[in-house]
């Protein structure tokens, strides 16, 4: 049984511990919250057994050897490096960290643990529908572009319009759009279609100085892939992968609910399957069986991936940053 420690108790937090209840390989031992009475809220709530509002002290005297870090997007790279050299397993949501600087740094660090594992909370691509969309993709005898769109609106940027500064729409905490459900429209891309060439990105930037909107442009050597993602309004728009007279269709590039082929005939397919009792059992499962057998030789495959595709997706969030001009405080770290 992996026995879990916890950063951050908002409702990601409770869908991922939702999730590993449904796995039945985790423990919700220990939670940590900068307000002593929120952590005992929720391991109340959960069946924790131990709460911090010392950091240090969470990792040094928890009781966990896995820790699940949701905290503000600028928080993952400390809370990270403690871990790890703590000698804990590492869950982070997310986007994991802010800048090529981080994630080269925790690389060297877990070059350095060799016994802990990283794992970036990117749950689309550990779904089967993702799996099927992939499965689909490589029988596809031409591939001609896609276009990922995911938008949501966010209640928060009602704060914003009111004069608030939440974190997601901060530039002290690296949030806006990109860095949120643009997340996943990167993670579609580079799972599918390695890294592009060349990028370009063309935020809407609102009035605390993150993108609340974007398109960003991924160009490939035979075509390009489109990436449309807001906090700050809805979309029903589907996505789509386009071959000659064939495409594939998404509901949209985050939760994959429904995936569709079109075949050249015109006729449709359903790939997708039953929708998920919880979003995050999908990875809360691939995680566990990588940490409860990390020398099995598939496992020791798939993790390697999934290692590989968290520091290009990372390059990737950043080199569309940098096209943009939106730095972050962390960036002069």
């Amino acid at each position: 049984m992996i026995e879990l420690g916890i950063i951050g108790t908002n409702w990601i937090t409770q869908q991922f511990v939702d999730a590993i209840k449904l796995a039945k390989t985790y423990e919700l031992v220990s939670v940590y919250s900068r307000k002593l009475g929120t952590a005992k809220s929720f391991a109340k709530g959960n069946g924790a057994k131990e709460t911090f509002d010392d950091l240090k002290k969470f990792f040094k005297d928890g009781k966990f050897d896995t820790v699940y870090i949701a905290s503000p997007n600028s928080l993952h790279f400390e809370q990270a490096k403690l871990a790890i050299e703590s000698g804990k397993n590492v869950i982070v949501e997310k986007p994991a960290f802010s800048n090529q600087k981080q994630m080269t740094e925790i690389q060297e660090l877990l070059s350095d643990h060799p016994s802990v594992l990283f794992f970036e909370g990117a749950r689309n691509v550990h779904t089967p529908n993702f799996q099927a969309m992939e499965d689909q993709l490589g029988k596809m005898k031409i591939v001609q572009g896609a276009e990922f769109t995911y938008s949501k609106y966010s209640s928060r940027y009602d704060k914003v319009l009111g004069g608030e500064e939440p974190n997601v729409f901060s530039l002290k905490y690296a949030g806006g759009a990109l860095q949120d459900l643009g997340v996943y429209t990167a993670y579609d891309a580079v799972a599918l279609f390695g890294m592009p060439e060349e990028v370009a990105y063309f935020p809407q930037l609102i009035r605390t100085g993150v993108d609340g909107k974007g398109t960003a442009i991924l160009k490939y050597p035979e075509y390009t892939v489109t990436l449309n993602f807001s906090k700050i309004s809805n979309s029903t728009m589907p996505s789509e992968i386009y071959g000659l007279k064939d495409f594939i269709q998404l509901d949209d590039a985050g939760e994959i609910e429904k995936v569709t082929y079109t075949d050249a005939s015109g006729e449709q397919h359903l790939l997708s399957g039953e929708k998920l009792a919880n979003p995050m059992l999908p990875e809360a499962q691939d995680f566990a069986r990588v940490i409860n057998d990390p020398n099995n030789e598939q496992n020791k495959k798939d993790y390697a991936y999934w290692c590989q595709l968290s520091v290009y997706v990372n390059k990737l969030l950043f080199n569309l940053r940098q096209d943009a001009h939106i730095s972050f405080v962390g960036d002069q770290d």
